[in-house]
């Protein structure tokens, strides 16, 4: 897949997906209306949706340029995406989506968007552990597994030494 049509995938699964999961579902919970309005939580708020979008923008950009695909399923990557935020933990998408939804629920005080957050950390938990785990461990073999081993799935950490190389995951 050549980078322009990454790209263009990507833009498209971006909109798609957290797009409609971190945006679009909020707003009809919502309205985007908050329920009260104290600065800390809506600062504290504010930061975790700048933080997330970030990390989210950040992620998807890595795909493009170091895995030559897409997150999406339909259009993976060619090369096991292992840089950026990938360093310190395998899941940043995820991670970053929960926060953006969790920094819309503290920005609004909205308690129906905390749970929506919960119930999206699951499902994507249960996504992760069933379809995308093995299926990259099908596909990328020895060098995911020294992924696995090196870098946390959940709870970002410091690079291992043994991911000093980056691995050199092909499609086979």
């Amino acid at each position: 897949m050549r980078r322009t049509c990454a790209a263009l995938g990507s833009a498209a699964f971006f909109a798609a997906a957290p797009g409609v999961v971190a945006g679009l579902v909020p707003w009809w919970l919502t309205g985007y209306r908050a329920s009260a309005h104290t600065w800390p939580a809506q600062a504290a708020g504010g930061a975790l949706v700048l933080a997330g979008t970030a990390v989210l923008l950040h992620a998807f950009a890595r795909f493009v340029r170091e895995g030559l695909g897409t997150p999406a399923p339909i259009a993976p990557t060619r090369h096991l995406v292992v840089g950026g935020a990938y360093r310190y933990v395998r899941n940043p998408m995820y991670l970053a989506v929960v926060a953006v939804i969790l920094g819309q629920a503290l920005f609004l005080l909205r308690p129906v968007l905390f749970v929506y957050g919960a119930a999206v950390w699951l499902t994507v938990a249960a996504f992760v552990r069933g379809y995308e785990e093995p299926t990259l461990r099908e596909t990328y073999g020895e060098d995911y597994e020294a992924y696995c081993r090196a870098v946390p799935a959940w709870l970002p950490g410091v690079r291992s030494p043994s991911m000093r190389r980056r691995p050199r995951g092909r499609r086979p």
